[in-house]
């Protein structure tokens, strides 16, 4: 067997292994983390770190062992902790270690998938970077839904809250009732800040964090009024009433504005999109006839003065959809 097929094959294992990490560790992810931190309480296991909890399923404590390794070194990056972040803002449960196996993976794949069809180990150089970056715009759009899901809830929920404060809740028994009630992504974040209340949080860090991890303007006004009645005094639950008013008001006039310029905003992605779709289609159904644009000197400035137009275009026509309120 060569060389190149023995590498082929490792580059065919590890993507393998990477899909089936990226799948497999997703089980039962929340009772292995329980177990993880109850198993610091046993005595010496605190000296030596907390054990890894066996499942069971032989080839998903490999996966973990694996993850488990990796995370010691991604942690000395300051990467990892953004990664983390961003991942959790986008309401994916992955470790970091996890979701860099999967992309790492997928990237091995479809290079691998491009030098099969192309014969070249040069298609296959520029896809796993490729798949990075997809895989950052993947956590983007997450974020943006979670976030517009967020803010959607926000003005039902503050008024939950007000409720909750002239019921005779304190202001962290109403945190834990909006928790109980609410849907989620507000629930998960007024039930993470309740926990954190009950480890000994001040009720303003909690809602601190809750800003840091919801870029959301008018959660931070909610916040900002929080903490200035809890220093001046005065009628909370007016105060909630108010922002509620003023927040569903503003959701209301995004959602008319979304509508508006629905269709141009379609049509952005259509025309932004449509050049590359054709571009990768002509290069599998008829490779002679697109060649010449992959080979020529010249087909390399004319791709290059397309991608530059598409990249402009998509630019102008976000600025003209995207408006403030």
């Amino acid at each position: 067997m060569s060389a190149a097929s023995l590498i082929a094959a490792a580059l065919v294992a590890s993507s393998v292994l990477a899909f089936v990490a990226f799948f497999l560790t997703r089980g039962s992810r929340e009772s292995e983390e329980m177990a993880r931190r109850l198993n610091q309480y046993g005595g010496s296991a605190v000296a030596a770190g907390p054990p890894r909890v066996k499942t069971g399923n032989a080839l998903r404590d490999l996966l973990d062992s694996v993850t488990s390794g990796l995370n010691p070194v991604l942690s000395r990056t300051s990467h990892t902790g953004k990664l983390a972040d961003d991942l959790q803002k986008a309401d994916i449960k992955l470790k970091s270690s996890e979701w860099i196996l999967a992309v790492a993976g997928l990237g091995v794949l479809v290079g691998l998938i491009a030098a099969l069809r192309f014969g070249s180990v040069v298609a296959f150089l520029p896809c796993p970077f490729i798949v990075w970056i997809l895989s950052g715009l993947f956590l983007r759009l997450r974020q943006g839904r979670r976030s517009r899901a967020f803010n959607n809830q926000l003005g039902d929920t503050l008024t939950l809250l007000s409720n909750a404060l002239k019921a005779g809740h304190s202001f962290a028994q109403a945190l834990a009732t909006v928790s109980k009630n609410a849907n989620p992504p507000i629930a998960d974040e007024f039930g993470r800040a309740t926990r954190e209340i009950a480890l000994g949080i001040t009720v303003d860090d909690a809602l601190t964090h809750m800003v840091q991890r919801n870029k959301s303007d008018d959660f931070d006004l909610m916040v900002t009024a929080v903490q200035i009645q809890r220093v001046v005094g005065g009628n909370l639950a007016e105060i909630l009433d108010t922002i509620a008013f003023t927040i569903r008001e503003r959701v209301r006039i995004q959602g008319e504005i979304r509508t508006l310029t629905a269709q141009a905003r379609a049509s952005g992605i259509i025309i932004t999109l449509l050049p590359i779709f054709l571009a990768v289609l002509l290069s599998f159904i008829s490779p002679s006839y697109f060649g010449p644009m992959l080979t020529d000197p010249f087909g390399h400035i004319m791709l290059g003065v397309g991608v530059f137009s598409i990249a402009i275009g998509a630019g102008i026509i976000q600025k003209i959809v995207k408006i403030e309120v």
